[in-house]
């Protein structure tokens, strides 16, 4: 496919604009910031060059069968309330009807594991999470993201052969990040913002990837996380330490993820493969990473 990628120069955008052109489709990313020749820089907070963008751009290309929307304030904190909200939700916005406008039918969102209630300070309703319970954003930042997924759920009824699929992407790590990891252990409460979890960003893009090969009309979401916690510490006793009395709903596993994938591996076929205990090794890590 030739595939549009926003964002394409952050952190996990890199990953996913390198996989999707492994995997032999032709991507062009909108950025506004990125090395020259491999994007088109584009204030996605205009519309008129989003759909202009969108639609072709001189000899680079003439259309989109995909897009993939990464690009956004990327957490909250980083600039004000007011444009944080401004930007992020004018570019999704933006692209979402540049999409409509040229009949694009395939979207894949980043959404935000921070819908989920982070950072926990009043405690998740069960552990693990999941995306049954209704969204809980805590912070101006996901509060667009929970907007954006709504959004969507109304544009897709408006467009049946719309597809949107929102990713709620956990903290996106590369292999550099990892050599930090084993000193969490010395305090629980250090990660407990987002229940000890991550996502290696070539698992993100694997996401990315699966998502926009199993797109099918309407809208739906999926928590993307690694197959286990930041921690070396068991579940069972950063629980009980940090959230007690919430409720528990099946086996915790020992450093499995406490931010439930089982719908994406089993809607999408996502199926992380990156783990930071095979970047610091298995000493460092407290043993080998979890099944």
């Amino acid at each position: 496919m030739r595939i549009i990628v926003t964002g394409g120069s952050g952190k996990l955008g890199r990953t996913v604009v390198a996989t999707l052109r492994n995997e032999g489709h032709e991507v062009v990313n909108l950025d506004q910031h990125g090395e020259r020749g491999t994007l088109v820089r584009v204030d996605l907070t205009d519309y008129g060059q989003v759909i202009d963008a969108v639609a072709g751009v001189d000899d680079q290309h003439d259309g989109a069968d995909a897009i993939v929307h990464l690009a956004a304030v990327p957490a909250p904190g980083l600039m004000s309330d007011v444009a944080t909200f401004r930007n992020n939700m004018l570019a999704t916005f933006n692209v979402f009807q540049a999409a409509k406008r040229l009949g694009i039918t395939r979207i894949v969102t980043a959404s935000s594991e921070t819908v989920l209630g982070l950072p926990f300070d009043v405690p998740p309703p069960y552990i693990p999470v999941d995306e049954e319970y209704p969204a809980r954003p805590e912070s101006t930042y996901s509060l667009v993201k929970h907007l954006e997924e709504t959004m969507a759920i109304e544009l897709v009824r408006w467009n049946p052969e719309l597809s949107v699929t929102a990713l709620r992407f956990s903290n996106v790590m590369d292999p550099d990040d990892y050599a930090a990891f084993p000193d969490f252990d010395a305090d629980a409460t250090l990660r407990k913002w987002n229940l000890w979890g991550y996502i290696d960003a070539r698992d993100g893009a694997q996401a990315v990837s699966r998502a926009l090969a199993a797109a099918r009309p309407g809208f739906d979401r999926f928590i993307i996380a690694a197959a286990d916690t930041v921690m070396s510490r068991p579940n069972a006793e950063l629980v009980a330490e940090v959230f007690p009395g919430v409720e528990v709903r099946g086996d915790l596993g020992t450093n499995e993820t406490l931010l439930s994938i089982d719908k994406a591996r089993r809607l999408l076929g996502f199926e992380p493969v990156h783990s930071w205990r095979d970047q610091v090794g298995a000493d460092a890590a407290g043993g080998p990473r979890p099944a």
